[in-house]
């Protein structure tokens, strides 16, 4: 079969794993018989270089007109990069909204999942861990503060900021019937996240994540305040199977997330619509202190490229190869430095490898 990939190299070290990733795919393509066709579409600060814009049309049809988008990192850093100079809706962020709203990219999935061989990496006590954790976030991406209404103006000569959070009961039903389908294919459970003790937006949220759990009555869900929740994550993360919740408090937790898996590194993401289209992407960030070191960590850029094919393409033996293969590095004791325990590291049982030699590796045990 033959599939076309836009692909979003991005800036910082999102060139670096994105090639990683490619030579993964093609590695698969070989072995399954596949053939994967790359388009080369620029966003973020090499697109605002380029062409003055971190998105352009033209950039967006070519999106469209794939069967899926691979994507790497956006932006640089923001203290000293020229792009943050821009006004904001010149600035790279705005190249990532602006391409999720023109392709409604509504539902973002982020798993995070403990690999045993991580542990050590795992900031948590060996207790709290236990016998480790499998959690899928489901964030609404489309709607919420991220596209809500703005401004910053003086008024009794002082200047006043204003974002609007906004949320309709489409918007939600839509995110929570996707965040109940996953449920039902995983553990059978949704946690759902707000703030409805404050917000308006959140008390719609519940009432509607509610009236769609009556259609799945084997799922087990409840509610739970982000508060507790970012707490309940570092508390006992065994605990969670589906966590739905909106998009700025989905953007923090699963950062979270990520972080107590032991990297952001590992942390892959998809991004789906009401079609089989969807944009993956490593959920870390350009990392721009390490680009060009070949030392970044390709493992989530990697594992997005098999959601891509599991989600996009219906091919599940395909990422069920990847995934396998990248925990056979792992149990063979290969890391990148984000993920290199010191003691073991010490102790010989471990070794330490650059974000080439991690994707060589990886291709090596499909």
């Amino acid at each position: 079969m033959t599939f076309n990939i836009g692909v979003i190299r991005g800036d910082g070290i999102g060139p670096e794993i994105v090639t990683e990733a490619i030579k993964v795919l093609d590695a698969v393509g070989k072995k399954f018989g596949h053939e994967f066709n790359y388009t080369e579409i620029l966003m973020g600060g090499c697109s605002i270089d380029a062409t003055g814009e971190p998105l352009t049309d033209e950039a967006i049809a070519a999106a469209k007109a794939s069967d899926a988008v691979l994507m790497g990192s956006i932006g640089g850093n923001t203290s000293t990069s020229p792009w943050y100079k821009l006004p904001a809706d010149k600035r790279p962020e705005a190249g990532l909204l602006k391409l999720r709203k023109s392709l409604n990219l509504f539902a973002n999935l982020r798993p995070a999942y403990l690999y045993e061989e991580l542990k050590e990496a795992c900031p948590l006590r060996e207790d709290i861990i236990g016998d480790g954790f499998d959690m899928m976030i489901m964030r609404e991406l489309t709607g919420g503060l991220y596209f809500g209404e703005r401004s910053t103006k003086e008024e009794n000569g002082q200047l006043v900021a204003r974002d609007s959070l906004t949320y309709s009961e489409t918007e939600i039903r839509r995110i929570a019937k996707r965040g109940f389908d996953i449920a039902m294919k995983r553990r059978k459970k949704v946690t759902s996240v707000d703030k409805a003790n404050v917000l308006d937006s959140s008390r719609l949220w519940r009432k509607i994540v509610e009236e769609v759990a009556l259609d799945y009555p084997e799922v087990k869900y409840e509610h739970m305040l982000v508060d507790n929740c970012a707490m309940q994550l570092v508390k006992d993360p065994g605990q969670f199977d589906v966590i739905l919740t909106e998009n700025m408090f989905g953007d923090i937790l699963s950062d979270e997330a990520s972080m107590v898996t032991g990297s952001i590194g590992m942390l892959s993401s998809a991004s789906l619509n009401d079609t089989k289209f969807g944009l993956y992407e490593p959920s870390g960030g350009s990392a721009p202190d390490i680009a060009g070191k070949g030392i970044a960590n390709p493992i989530a850029t990697i594992l997005s490229a098999a959601m891509m094919l599991r989600y996009s393409f219906d091919l599940d033996k395909e990422a069920d190869a990847i995934e396998s293969a990248v925990k056979q590095v792992l149990k063979d004791g290969y890391r990148t430095i984000d993920i290199m325990p010191q003691e073991a590291e010490k102790r010989g049982e471990v070794t330490q490898v650059g974000t080439g030699a991690m994707g060589d590796l990886i291709i090596s045990r499909i």
